[in-house]
């Protein structure tokens, strides 16, 4: 609705847009990304954690856009490769790379690995930034999980047609969106985080323009 609250998500990538606006539609809040603002700015991810990452997205959006912005910073660390691609997931191939280029890489990355040996887990840090570029709320989610061999499925996005989760013995890919949604690392953290934003939007503190 126009006359709610507006909370810009701190992303281009549609996607996870997608997934951020069903994760987040029981707040009372007018959402929308960073592809319908026209002077968004271009952050560059260059902190040494996701904790830093996210908290740049957020920060620096914020203060340019005079907004309300949850920035995120999600990617998936391997065991066997000792936690990589982590930070640098969406561009382990190149910083221009595809999903299907990054999947490639990690298969070809972990060809000698034993079935023992492929445990990974995804991790997701959200930060919510006021207009004046102080963070409000922020948490972490994780999700634990194997890489497959192959690709299966053709559901998510990034590394989830070889992500399995173990107690459903599919990939992400396989499992489908509504799943993911409930046991997702970006889930997790989002509802660890909404809590957070209800409160604030209780105290008032949701000031616009």
């Amino acid at each position: 609705m126009a006359n709610e609250p507006l909370l810009i998500l701190g992303t281009h990538n549609a996607k996870k847009g997608h997934e951020l606006v069903e994760l987040l539609e029981s707040l009372p809040l007018h959402i929308c990304t960073l592809a319908d603002c026209d002077k968004a700015l271009h952050v560059v991810e260059d902190g040494g954690s996701f904790d830093e990452n996210a908290a740049k997205k957020a920060c620096q959006q914020a203060v340019h856009l005079k907004a309300w912005v949850l920035g995120e910073d999600s990617g998936l660390c391997v065991d066997a490769l000792d936690g990589r691609p982590g930070i640098y997931s969406a561009r382990f191939a190149g910083d221009k790379a595809s999903d299907p280029e990054n999947n490639q890489l990690l298969l070809e990355r972990m060809a000698d690995v034993s079935t023992d040996g492929r445990r990974a887990h995804y991790v997701c840090h959200a930060v919510l930034s006021d207009p004046e570029g102080n963070i409000r709320a922020e948490a972490t989610g994780k999700c634990f999980g194997v890489i497959r061999r192959e690709e299966s499925g053709t559901h998510g996005f990034g590394y989830d047609p070889l992500f399995e989760i173990r107690e459903y013995h599919r990939t992400f890919g396989e499992l489908g969106p509504q799943l993911k949604s409930a046991i997702s690392h970006r889930a997790r953290s989002i509802s660890q985080l909404i809590p957070q934003i209800r409160d604030l939007l209780f105290q008032g503190c949701w000031v616009t323009e």
